[in-house]
């Protein structure tokens, strides 16, 4: 018995793993230094971390779930996740957890291969303004506005990672007519 649940607490790691590095905001984060030079050395922190919160917590709701890793977002990669996704990885590591409670190791296989099936490769590419911020702007509290495309490593997604339109250039910059006197932007529909 000890033999088995060995085996599904490595297969709950498994998953665990698979559902962060198919993560887009922790992909984002690792890829471009958010966490520090030690960026992928976190990212693998963080799996461990996960992995000891669910085993410590077993009767975990989803926001708790949520919370914990909005707030390892936000500690140690300077992120917050905004895009939705912090949810949906949540869940799959819920259900993972309650597979995992529950001894089933085949469900724990198939929702880890499935996670990677469905791994995309996401790059974030920074924005161009068309006019130049103040001067006497201090960097620090500047917000710099990223564009993310993700692709798929070349399997079927069921629209997990959709492939972002073909955009106009025009359309990825701020009109300086746009820009009002107090610093706000106009924001108008396409044609």
């Amino acid at each position: 018995m000890a033999g088995a649940a060995e085996d599904a607490r490595s297969l709950f790691r498994a998953g665990v793993r698979a559902a962060l590095e198919a993560w887009p905001a922790l992909q984002i984060a690792v890829e471009n230094g958010f966490g520090g030079v030690h960026s992928q050395e976190k990212a693998e922190w963080l799996g461990g971390t996960v992995e000891d919160y669910f085993m410590r917590n077993a009767d975990l709701e989803l926001q708790e779930v949520e919370d914990f890793l909005g707030e390892l977002m936000t500690n140690e990669f300077d992120t917050v996740v905004e895009d939705g996704s912090l949810p949906q990885v949540s869940q799959q590591l819920q259900t993972m957890f309650h597979d995992f409670q529950r001894g089933d190791g085949a469900a724990l296989r198939e929702m880890t291969s499935r996670i990677t099936q469905r791994k995309c490769k996401v790059t974030a590419t920074a924005l161009k303004a068309a006019r130049e911020t103040d001067e006497d702007e201090d960097d620090a509290d500047s917000v710099e506005e990223m564009e993310v495309t993700a692709t798929n490593d070349g399997a079927a997604t069921d629209g997990v990672c959709p492939q972002p339109e073909p955009s106009d250039p025009e359309a990825q910059t701020i009109k300086e007519e746009d820009i009002v006197e107090d610093g706000w932007t106009i924001v108008r529909r396409k044609k």
